[in-house]
């Protein structure tokens, strides 16, 4: 059995204590690094990416690849690994871009319904819902619909 040493620094560690204060929330590199600036810390683009993608290697982050127009996102999930049942899925606005990542579980009805009746196996991590967020439907003068009674 081949174990080897996990290299660890300092900035490593940082980046571990950020993503450990707020568990299951996702950022992207730009985040962090604005992050780490505004505590007056320095670390660098390439710096973060590398630890990300080591960190996703090792099942200790997740990664999410939304489109070719956003930057992938990232959530801390540490040692235990993301579990199946837990649901992700994501809302883009097609307006101003935002991205609204939703732990649903009331869509996994969508995904028991397209294995059952469509034989088709929806990969909640990469769904991606696409519409307009709340600040951008309301200045489109958007009102939320109104609920539907059975």
């Amino acid at each position: 059995m081949n174990v080897r040493a996990r290299y660890s620094t300092k900035q490593q560690r940082e980046l571990i204590e950020f993503m450990q204060a707020d568990p299951g929330r996702h950022f992207t590199v730009a985040e962090v690094c604005e992050y780490f600036r505004s505590q007056g810390q320095s670390i660098g683009t390439a710096t973060v990416y590398r630890h990300l993608e080591r960190m996703v290697d090792e099942g200790v982050v997740n990664k999410y690849i939304i489109d070719s127009s956003s930057p992938a996102c990232f959530e801390y999930v540490g040692e235990e690994k993301h579990r199946e049942s837990e649901l992700c899925f994501h809302c883009k606005c097609e307006q101003c871009g935002r991205l609204i990542h939703l732990h649903c579980e009331e869509l996994a009805d969508i995904g028991e319904h397209l294995a059952s009746h469509h034989q088709f196996i929806l990969n909640p991590m990469r769904t991606v819902f696409y519409g307009l967020c709340a600040e951008c439907a309301e200045k489109e003068g958007y009102r939320p619909a109104a609920k539907i009674v059975p």
